[in-house]
């Protein structure tokens, strides 16, 4: 039987963020888990499509508890003030969804100067990931999903050019972001399990959903061709909330595990399921290599001293 939001267990209680959370997947995934009784934060850029996207839930929901925390994935100092804000106001974590996301701008520097879409799909999530961790830890079953693409099977590591410093191809840089979030999340997991921290770490990736991530794509750049492309494709996307299934499933199917990863049947639309990690990221030492740079890349602008390992 094809997995759906009917199986998502009850979340009463539990407190779940989303990054991305007023449209798209992190939208459909909020509301989801507040049907199901989640408190949710909701984790924006703009405090007033943040409002919009809040009323809009409670409109269609008619329930749960909808909290607002505002920051941008572009800078990592805003990052740090967001987790400190989250431990003011809440003494638990159980659900980090990291479903922001940026796709094939222009090429763009964050406000630390690094290439924007690895800033923000890679180093932003891993800083607010591990600043969360000591809020997670003693939760029952709490788990992190960090949200990546098929273009991960695509994507290589520059090493000698992360930054797209030397050469700048927009599609290669989205493809290495997101072979960075599966590296990172599987590097997560193994981490974990040697550590006192009890919190799964897990990956999804929505295939070819529709969401305003090719709008904007098609807008920053002005390219013709590209949305004729999307034109033609078109009817081989399925839907936002189709899309948001693998990462909803990662987050509370009870039979989901650490370091597994979550999409669709066919690895670009359906239901979803079990599928392969890109080969790339089972290298152990490219793992560790991509962490240890990251790390320093973050500095202390984030304080992740909490999980050092």
């Amino acid at each position: 039987m094809d997995w759906n939001v009917d199986a998502i267990p009850d979340q009463s209680g539990r407190v779940a963020l989303v990054t991305g959370a007023n449209s798209g997947l992190g939208f459909e995934t909020a509301k989801a888990l507040l049907e199901k009784g989640a408190i949710l934060i909701l984790c924006c850029r703009s405090l007033a499509k943040a409002k919009v996207a809040r009323e809009e839930l409670y409109g269609i929901t008619n329930s749960g508890k909808i909290e607002l925390l505002i920051f941008d994935l572009g800078n990592l100092i805003e990052v740090n003030k967001a987790v400190d804000q989250l431990e003011r106001n809440f003494q638990r974590l159980d659900l980090l969804i990291n479903n922001a996301g940026v796709m094939a701008p222009p090429r763009t520097l964050s406000k630390q100067g690094l290439e924007i879409q690895f800033a923000v799909n890679h180093l932003a999530h891993m800083a607010l990931t591990l600043r969360s961790l000591p809020l997670m830890a003693q939760q029952n079953d709490a788990r992190v999903v960090t949200v990546t693409s098929g273009a991960q099977y695509m994507g290589k590591i520059i090493w000698d050019d992360l930054q797209g410093q030397n050469k700048y191809d927009r599609w290669v840089s989205y493809a290495q972001s997101k072979l960075a979030n599966v590296m990172f999340a599987l590097e997560l997991h193994n981490r974990l399990c040697k550590s006192k921290y009890k919190v799964a770490s897990l990956l999804a990736h929505p295939g070819l959903a529709q969401t305003n991530l090719q709008r904007t794509s098609v807008a920053a750049n002005g390219s013709w061709q590209e949305s004729l492309a999307y034109k033609l494709i078109g009817p081989m996307f399925q839907s936002a909330k189709m899309g948001a299934l693998p990462q909803l499933l990662a987050a509370t199917n009870p039979t989901a595990r650490s370091g597994e990863q979550y999409g669709p049947k066919f690895n670009f639309r359906g239901y979803p399921k079990l599928i392969p990690i890109a080969p790339l990221a089972l290298n152990k030492s490219y793992r560790e290599r991509l962490w240890e740079v990251s790390k320093l890349l973050i500095g202390d602008l984030v304080d992740i001293k909490g999980f050092s390992s």
